[in-house]
């Protein structure tokens, strides 16, 4: 059955907030789902007995959880807990061929599952790929799950304002392996506080406040 308009992600001002403080998070390697990657994967590492490399070249999968707007929490508001990255999960993909993309070296594959109602279970809302260097979420929106209908959503790092004019084109090559993340510019560094001890992260107040108009970067 067709979803209604209301159950499909990003249709509305929180599911786009929630997705783009995820993209927040995953970007910066000090947030906690930053330091939790280093943790699985040294983890993961040790177990095999392979050489630890940057993280970043192995093959992740990064869950997204998209919460009902309502939906409370002990110990901590549901604010608190998007602001630092509590909706997110990651873990290394063990078999390319479980996921249903073939990402080339620098991509991540991407689950988003959304809460339609408070206390609800949580559905899978779209499926997708996280190219780090360029800082963004493309992913594929379920429109209709028993039909198999979806339809494109590129979700862009909500703080850099200077992208390359010709990211559409440069997202299509690295999926399309026409070039590799070597090629790609390397935007992500900017809002990385690995790579720019300047960069603050911002809270979910001041995302919301940016997802309704108010420029506060």
């Amino acid at each position: 059955m067709e979803l209604l308009p209301s159950e499909i992600l990003a249709t509305n001002k929180f599911d786009q907030c929630v997705l783009n403080l995820a993209l927040i998070n995953i970007c910066n390697q000090e947030s906690y789902i930053g330091q939790g990657m280093k943790q699985r994967y040294n983890a993961w590492k040790a177990e095999t007995d392979e050489a630890i490399n940057n993280p970043w070249l192995d093959l992740h999968q990064f869950t997204i959880y998209v919460p009902h707007p309502d939906q409370k929490y002990e110990n901590m508001t549901l604010e608190e807990g998007l602001t630092l990255g509590y909706n997110l999960e990651v873990e290394p993909v063990l078999d390319r061929n479980e996921i249903p993309y073939d990402i080339p070296e620098g991509g991540h594959f991407v689950v988003v599952l959304k809460q339609h109602k408070v206390d609800d279970s949580f559905r899978i809302a779209a499926t997708g790929i996280f190219v780090r260097p360029l800082a963004l979420l493309s992913l594929d929106v379920v429109t209709d799950p028993e039909e198999g209908k979806y339809h494109s959503l590129v979700v862009q790092h909500p703080i850099i304002r200077d992208y390359p004019g010709d990211l559409q084109q440069k997202l299509l090559q690295f999926v399309n392996q026409e070039i590799n993340m070597r090629e790609l510019p390397n935007v992500v560094g900017y809002v990385d506080q690995a790579e720019n001890s300047d960069y603050r992260q911002p809270s979910w107040q001041e995302m919301y406040l940016e997802g309704q108009g108010l420029k506060l970067f």
